[in-house]
């Protein structure tokens, strides 16, 4: 169970999710279910190509490249925050079909306020609940491959 051991940008990670809060009370307060589905977009197109991520893109170009925001640069495994990513952005997908498909408005907000309360705790207190989903499911695959080789070998 080997980690894939890549560099990560905490700073880009927090700008991402201060995007995510910052977007989800503005639709909220402003009734602009589509932002949901934007801002969800956004978080499965940065999770599939990664160098397309939107917030990714503005904090470099932007608040990086001006010295607005400081990189703060580690080694770490990345494939884990691209999880909590597409987690979000797949929980403000059915934020938004809540809310055109099946006029289900309290849920849909509720699904999309979770994301946000998410990535307020991830920005706050440092706690990545998709992170530690990733790892977890990780692990349990880890066993259950080890199960299954020392049934298969015996």
């Amino acid at each position: 169970m080997s980690q894939q051991i890549s560099v990560v940008d905490r700073t880009a990670l927090k700008f991402n999710q201060s995007s995510i809060v910052s977007l989800i009370v503005m639709a909220f307060i402003l009734k602009l279910q589509w932002l949901v589905a934007v801002v969800g977009l956004v978080l499965i197109v940065g999770t599939l190509i990664p160098a397309a991520g939107a917030f990714k893109l503005i904090y470099a170009q932007l608040f990086r490249r001006f010295r607005i925001l400081r990189p703060e640069v580690v080694e770490e495994d990345n494939t884990q925050h691209l999880f909590a990513q597409g987690l979000g952005g797949v929980f403000l997908g059915f934020a938004f079909i809540s809310f055109v498909g099946f006029d289900q408005i309290v849920l849909g907000w509720s699904l999309a306020f979770l994301v946000a309360a998410l990535a307020l705790v991830n920005l706050t207190a440092n706690f990545c609940l998709g992170c530690f989903l990733y790892l977890r499911l990780r692990r349990l695959s880890f066993h259950v491959k080890t199960f299954t080789n020392r049934i298969t070998n015996n």
